[in-house]
C-alpha cells in the first residue's frame, strides 16, 4: 500500500520541476513562476521547468515540493525495505516468514501496522509543530530536526547541493519502487527485472 502511494505521488512530484508553457490563464503563469524558483531543475530536464501534464496550474508550488520530498523520502526507505530481507534476512518473527515484500505486508500482524501508523503520525506531528515554530523540513530554513547541529554551519552553496542530491535520490527511488511494484504484479513489464533476469527481484 505504501509503495502504491509512493508511485501515485510521483505524479505530484513531477510538477515540482516542470517547462513554462504559454497559458491564457494568469494564475497558471504566476504558479509557473513560483516553480521556477525551486531547487530541482537540473540536467535531467534541461535545467527547465518540466510539467508535461501541466499540473502546476492546479498544485501550489510549496505543496508540490513538500509532497515530492515526503514521498521521495518514503520511497528511499521503501527501497531499502524491499531489498533488506533478501540480503540480510528477516527479524525473528512468528508471523512474517517470507522475504517477498508484498507477501510480508499481508502476513504482518495487525499490531505492527498499528505501530507503523502511530510512528507516521508522530513524524507528521513533529513536522507540523516545527512549521508552527517557523522551521522547515524542506531544507529552505531552520530544520525541524537537526540532531548534529550542522545545517546552520554549512554554506548556502553546500545546502543547495544537499537539497538537490536529496531530491534526485528521492525521484530515483520513486521510479525504482514503482518499477519493483510493477515487476512484481506484471511479470516481464520491467526490462531486466523479469524472473531469472540480471536484476531479478
Amino acid at each position: 500500500m505504501k509503495t502504491t502511494l509512493a508511485f501515485l505521488a510521483c505524479v505530484a512530484g513531477a510538477s515540482a520541476f516542470a517547462p513554462t508553457t504559454g497559458s491564457s490563464k494568469t494564475s497558471s503563469v504566476l504558479k509557473a513562476s513560483d516553480y521556477e524558483s525551486l531547487v530541482g531543475m537540473d540536467v535531467e530536464t534541461g535545467k527547465k521547468f518540466f510539467d508535461p501534464w501541466e499540473l502546476s496550474q492546479w498544485i501550489p508550488a510549496e505543496h508540490a515540493r513538500k509532497a515530492e520530498l515526503a514521498n521521495g523520502r518514503s520511497a528511499m526507505l521503501a527501497t531499502v525495505g524491499w531489498f533488506w530481507p533478501k540480503f540480510f534476512g528477516t527479524f525473528a518473527s512468528d508471523d512474517v516468514t517470507t522475504t517477498d515484500p508484498i507477501e510480508a505486508v499481508m502476513q504482518a500482524d495487525p499490531q505492527w501496522w498499528a505501530q507503523f501508523i502511530v510512528l507516521c503520525g508522530v513524524a507528521e506531528f513533529v513536522k507540523y509543530q516545527g512549521e508552527l515554530e517557523g522551521k522547515s523540513y524542506t531544507g529552505d530554513g531552520e530544520p525541524v530536526l537537526d540532531w548534529t547541529k550542522t545545517w546552520s554551519k554549512l554554506s548556502d552553496a553546500k545546502k543547495e547541493d544537499i537539497r538537490l542530491r536529496e531530491l534526485k535520490n528521492g525521484r530515483l527511488a520513486m521510479l525504482g519502487i514503482a518499477s519493483f511494484f510493477s515487476a512484481h504484479f506484471i511479470p516481464g513489464s520491467v526490462p531486466a527485472l523479469f524472473e531469472g533476469g540480471p536484476l531479478s527481484l
